[in-house]
């Protein structure tokens, strides 16, 4: 598969294995904080920024960076769907990433206990493909 990364949101830079292990560690970190939350809001916080940061882990492994600047976490969510080859990730991502910001910028919004679980059990499955993934990639990772 060919991917393209545009370089106004990414820019090239070699990784070592360690470098992006760490950022898997981080995800998985993030992920852990949210499965052991009660909380609703911690609970999809923390499983948001885990999904941001395994993609950061995926387009590491292709040898880029990811540039903050406005419209990044966007194009996080694309290329992790185009490399796990999951449409899930940009549905699920996207609809994530438009109520964090709602949280973030806007009155705010109000998380379910179902809805935060959901989120966690998409983030599960995802970290499972990633992980799989990256242990695939040996020439790589």
């Amino acid at each position: 598969m060919k991917l393209v990364f545009d370089t106004k949101f990414f820019q090239k830079k070699k990784l070592d294995s360690r470098i992006i292990n760490r950022y898997f560690c981080n995800a998985l970190r993030d992920f852990k904080i949210a499965s052991k939350s009660k909380e609703p809001e911690v609970i999809f916080v923390f499983s948001y920024s885990a999904l941001m940061k395994i993609g950061i882990t995926l387009i590491a492994l292709y040898g880029y960076r990811v540039k903050s600047r406005q419209g990044h976490h966007i194009k996080v969510i694309e290329k992790s769907s185009q490399i796990l080859r999951s449409k899930n990730i940009k549905i699920v991502g996207e609809k994530m990433r438009k109520k964090r910001n709602l949280d973030l910028y806007e009155c705010g919004i109000i998380i379910s206990s179902k809805e935060a679980k959901e989120y966690l059990n998409f983030l599960k499955e995802i970290i499972n493909k990633a992980e799989k993934y990256l242990k695939s990639q040996d020439s790589l990772f």
